[in-house]
């Protein structure tokens, strides 16, 4: 009787030993369970094969209406310290690597090496577009790294706003807009080629790069949705780029920002506007003007006391850039005209940018003479 009931003690023992074993294993599951947070993957749809698609929804890289620009997951926005100026189109920037890989840093003044299978993504758009007041967007450029190179795909967006198809063609839009000042602006607006992406794009060699991702022109702050981060931070963060940058870099600045030095503003004017092509290995290095921001702290490198080689109309024998006379200074003309033959750049503006004018106006006159 008795080890009857040692073996019915411990038959029960054994049971409620299992029943909270189970239990156990039940709230541990239940309790992980409740914490657990799915990894987010990218929807960004990107076959090297393919690629361009015909219609830039196909790429989904913005989630919602794509008009909206909301970008998906894995596909960060960023903005360079100073920006291209293109008849004063405003423009969104964003850039997607794929899975498990990383950018490269190689100095402050060279653009970050992406891998293979990268996109940069860059939206053109005007707001206040008259006569109904509303955004209008104008085209959306991508830029995509394959195995052999940089290719260029132009996406024209359509009158609803609903998707954008890709072109190879020049186009003319007109657009009329009122302005931050509250005037009407009036800009037959031009989208480019593909042979015009390559003019800027392209070194003497042929081969294509991007242009504004250097980490001196990222090495600032930027509005994202989860918070105010410095951009280099947040690429390595979300491990897009190895953290190898030095203790310091070299930056530029925005070039609006009066509280910055006149030099610092010009300089990083030009960078972003002019060293593309006016640089070494640009594709017109044989012209002796060389722009990049870590170039310019020498002035002759901007034109400065440069006797000019070419000759602009109303201008003899005159520099490249003269010290405290503009209209003496060949640099100045060709920025403040129009005349396809003159007017630099040439591709990406078709009107002044008059804040730039006064700008290199500023820094002309506040140079000091030659000696």
């Amino acid at each position: 009787m008795i080890a009857a009931m040692k073996n019915i003690n411990n038959f029960t023992f054994s049971k409620y030993a299992i029943i909270a074993i189970v239990l156990s294993i039940y709230a541990c599951s239940s309790s992980e369970s409740d914490n657990y947070t799915p990894i987010e993957v990218s929807p960004v749809v990107l076959n090297l094969a393919e690629v361009p698609y015909a219609n830039l929804s196909h790429y989904q890289f913005f989630k919602g209406e794509i008009k909206n620009q909301q970008p998906s997951y894995g596909v960060l926005p960023y903005k360079p310290a100073s920006e291209l100026f293109t008849d004063y189109a405003l423009k969104s920037r964003f850039v997607w690597l794929p899975n498990g890989t990383k950018a490269t840093y190689t100095n402050d003044a060279e653009v970050l090496n992406l891998p293979v299978g990268s996109a940069l993504i860059k939206t053109f758009y005007y707001n206040n577009v008259q006569p109904s007041n509303t955004t209008k967007i104008i085209e959306t450029r991508v830029m995509i790294k394959k195995m052999e190179g940089w290719i260029f795909a132009e996406y024209l967006w359509n009158s609803d706003q609903t998707d954008a198809v890709l072109s190879t063609v020049s186009s003319t839009v007109s657009i009329s807009w009122i302005d931050q000042n509250n005037t009407t602006q009036n800009v037959d607006y031009k989208t480019p080629s593909t042979i015009d992406c390559k003019s800027c794009h392209d070194d003497n060699t042929g081969k294509s790069n991007p242009i504004g991702i250097k980490p001196q022109n990222l090495n600032n702050t930027f509005p994202y949705s989860t918070g105010t981060k410095n951009q280099l931070s947040k690429w390595i963060e979300f491990g897009y780029l190895e953290n190898t940058l030095p203790a310091t870099i070299v930056s530029t600045v925005d070039y609006n920002d009066t509280t910055k030095s006149l030099d610092l503003r010009v300089r990083s004017y030009f960078d972003i506007n002019c060293a593309h092509c006016h640089r070494d290995g640009g594709n017109v290095d044989f012209i002796e003007l060389r722009m990049p921001f870590d170039k310019t702290s020498t002035p002759i490198n901007m034109g400065v006391c440069k006797p000019a080689s070419l000759l602009v109309p109303g201008i003899t024998h005159g520099f490249v850039v003269k010290p405290g006379s503009p209209t003496e200074s060949t640099l100045f003309y060709m920025m403040n005209t129009n005349q396809t033959n003159f007017r630099m750049p040439k591709n990406g503006r078709t009107i002044i940018h008059q804040e730039g004018i006064q700008l290199v106006s500023d820094w002309i006159n506040s140079l000091p003479e030659c000696n």
